[in-house]
């Protein structure tokens, strides 16, 4: 019988062809220790308000599956993108971040040891960082009407985002990393995907091949509608989307990737990750995805939330990976 690393390997290939179906994050080890993580985000609390170091405001409630920004009027850190050199100090990730890397090495090396892929974490991805400095309807507003500044200051984050990755693997070389940078809503993108492709697409190509060249497996998240833009993000090199939502045609986009991305998600968090679902609405969700999309092949069942063990509610995950085991005994007998 196949490990759960070994099937996601097979799953990886065009016409691989994996004995059964992964439950969720079952072949991966997030590491969340790195020094560039705990400089970036060490101070991000369940229950606690914090700020970054590109001073943004963090809410992070008792009951959201993750941190957020709080942009107000009052303390966006750029309130004008025209002069966002004035704003925006860019954190000094070399000059923060260089040492210290030897317990994640260990940590690294452990779960390689447990046969698990060791999976390095990056939050905040370049068009979140533009949103988190100015607030999102500033952003998607500037995009349009002031794009020669736009251009200039996300240049700037996808170079922070660069050294970002460059750092990761250089000094850690994880398997994969999970790069996080949400582009679209539940039923559309956040923007054309001409803006997409003008602004965000080639950064993208350049930060994800390198982790490319260097052995690593490039996971996405987004949690979002992104099915105009499904082909350019496997052209940039995206192996796993992760976070796909079923308001996505699934389905459709498996047959037009043709096993070019790896679909993780297709778990509908509405349903499943509430105070009061019940088993049975966990299971029938779980069951209507593992039955809709494993036929199309390249997926991966799971809640699309971008992190292991994120389900907000007591045994949310647990049922999800106990359904998925019995439709996999079910239809492949592992």
């Amino acid at each position: 019988m196949s490990t759960a690393k070994e099937i996601l390997m097979e799953l990886l290939k065009k016409d691989g062809q994996p004995e059964r179906l992964l439950k969720q994050y079952e072949p991966f080890e997030q590491i969340m220790t790195d020094p560039i993580n705990q400089y970036c985000r060490g101070n991000r609390k369940r229950g606690v308000t914090s700020y970054d170091k590109w001073g943004t405001c963090i809410l992070f409630p008792e009951d959201a599956p993750g941190p957020m920004p709080h942009v107000t009027d009052e303390n966006k850190v750029c309130p004008d993108v025209t002069e966002w050199k004035k704003y925006v100090k860019v954190p000094d990730l070399q000059a923060n971040c260089s040492e210290g890397w030897e317990d994640t090495i260990k940590l690294r090396d452990e779960i390689r040891e447990r046969g698990h892929l060791a999976m390095a974490f990056m939050g905040t991805g370049i068009f979140e960082q533009c949103h988190y400095l100015m607030g999102f309807e500033d952003a998607l507003m500037n995009l349009l009407a002031e794009p020669e500044a736009m251009h200039e200051l996300v240049d700037a984050i996808a170079e922070y985002r660069f050294t970002y990755a460059k750092m990761l693997v250089d000094n850690l070389h994880p398997d994969v990393i999970l790069s996080h940078d949400d582009w679209g809503s539940k039923n559309s993108l956040f923007m054309s995907p001409d803006t997409w492709r003008e602004f965000f697409k080639e950064h993208y190509r350049r930060i994800y091949g390198y982790m490319k060249e260097n052995g690593v497996i490039v996971m996405h998240h987004a949690d979002s509608y992104c099915e105009p833009i499904v082909e350019d993000m496997a052209e940039i090199g995206i192996d796993i989307w992760q976070g796909v939502l079923p308001s996505n045609d699934i389905p459709a986009m498996q047959k037009k990737l043709d096993g070019r991305m790896v679909l993780m998600g297709g778990i509908d968090a509405a349903i499943v990750d509430r105070a009061d679902s019940t088993e049975e609405e966990i299971r029938r969700e779980v069951r209507r995805a593992c039955d809709e999309y494993a036929p199309g092949g390249h997926f991966i069942p799971s809640l699309t939330y971008g992190g292991k063990d994120y389900g907000i509610y007591p045994n949310v995950d647990k049922t999800i990976d106990d359904e998925i085991g019995r439709f996999n005994k079910e239809h492949y007998g592992k």
